[in-house]
């Protein structure tokens, strides 16, 4: 299929992909939904997660979402590259074992410089299985706790890491927040159900949930994000089939869910308020189509991997945004990045409505 793409289209159809926008086939309206049609959301920083959600799930609050997430909807672990995302509670084990594997494999270098061996590891996973099972959820302070009464030394990364390992291992997976504070639980009894697809079936999923969700985008990206092998990224494309199209983005070959294909050339200018840890940004290796690179600094000050909540009008990143919650209130500054006029402040500040609705506190804007 010969289908090329300017770069405005390619980002319309992202938007799309990314839920920003209607998609002509697929409509989640639940967060199972949503976070099945991506295959994975990043969710390292919790808020972030939930905005993630909510911005994709319009008049929901973020009880709705918590309330979904103690329904086991989805669930929180480590299933690519060491870092938190969101899952489908079902395909948690399996993704575990086709991406996670990559990053277990040097766990040893790590354990190294921290003076832990593997069976000390291992240890520590038995310690917290016994100590969750039968329905148990203990904090993460908890966790630590429960290890050290069980003579393993806990002390400064190591208590994060075996936390880790024990979540990177199957055993256990992260819970949702009792209060502030993060809280663990079994995988198998959170999960009690999981799908077992065999390896090929698991990449040729994998594919057709990135692309159909970030695309049009690159192999490249697709191996970002995943942590997957060249041979991998090719063999679970081949493996999606015609679900994929391929087409050329300013002379850059791309992937897109094939439905795209037919959806209207519109002129896009949508405006989103979006959290620092977003997909939006996060999914892709190669930001050029949402993010101006003489923007780059303000959006990740430092490249420190800390990204900065975004304003995007028409599918490009044109200002930042940070809000301080307190019991009675959402305060939020915003900072543009290029001129806004009166209209486009009136709409930032409606999206921004919309994030007080989801946090149930009144807002009051900062410029």
């Amino acid at each position: 299929m010969d289908v090329r793409l300017t770069g405005a289209e390619a980002l319309a159809l992202r938007m799309t992909s990314l839920l920003l926008r209607p998609h002509p086939t697929a409509r989640p309206d639940d967060v199972a939904g949503v976070v099945e049609w991506f295959g994975a959301m990043q969710a390292q920083d919790v808020a972030s997660g939930m905005w993630s959600l909510g911005v994709r799930l319009p008049g929901r609050t973020l009880a709705d979402v918590q309330a979904a997430l103690e329904r086991r909807e989805a669930l929180r672990t480590w299933p690519m590259r060491g870092t938190v995302h969101l899952v489908p509670a079902r395909d948690a084990r399996w993704m575990l074992a086709v991406t996670g594997v990559r990053t277990l494999a040097g766990a040893a270098a790590r354990q190294a410089v921290l003076g832990l061996t593997e069976a000390e590891a291992d240890r520590a996973a038995d310690v917290l299985g016994a100590a969750l099972a039968g329905g148990g959820r203990l904090t993460r302070a908890q966790c630590l706790a429960t290890l050290a009464a069980a003579g393993i030394d806990t002390a400064g990364q190591r208590g994060y890491h075996l936390l880790w390992y024990a979540s990177q291992r199957g055993v256990t997976c992260i819970a949702p927040h009792v209060g502030t504070e993060q809280t663990f639980a079994l995988l198998d009894e959170w999960a009690p159900d999981p799908h077992r697809p065999e390896r090929d079936e698991a990449l040729g999923i994998l594919a057709l949930r990135y692309f159909r969700s970030h695309g049009p985008t690159t192999r490249q990206d697709f191996a970002g994000w995943t942590g997957l092998t060249a041979t991998d990224v090719k063999r679970g494309i081949a493996v999606a089939g015609d679900a994929l199209a391929t087409v050329e983005v300013d002379g850059t070959p791309a992937l897109v869910d094939a439905a795209l294909l037919d959806a209207p050339r519109q002129q896009v200018d949508d405006l989103h308020v979006l959290p620092g840890f977003d997909e939006y940004l996060l999914g892709f290796k190669d930001r050029a189509l949402m993010l101006d690179p003489a923007h780059k600094q303000a959006v990740i000050p430092g490249g420190n991997g800390v990204f900065q909540s975004t304003v995007v009008h028409a599918g490009r990143v044109v200002g930042t945004w940070k809000r301080t919650l307190t019991k009675t209130r959402a305060t939020v500054a915003v900072h543009p990045l290029t001129p806004f006029d009166p209209g486009l402040r009136v709409r930032v500040e409606a999206a921004l409505d919309g994030y007080a609705h989801f946090v149930g506190l009144p807002l009051r804007h900062s410029w």
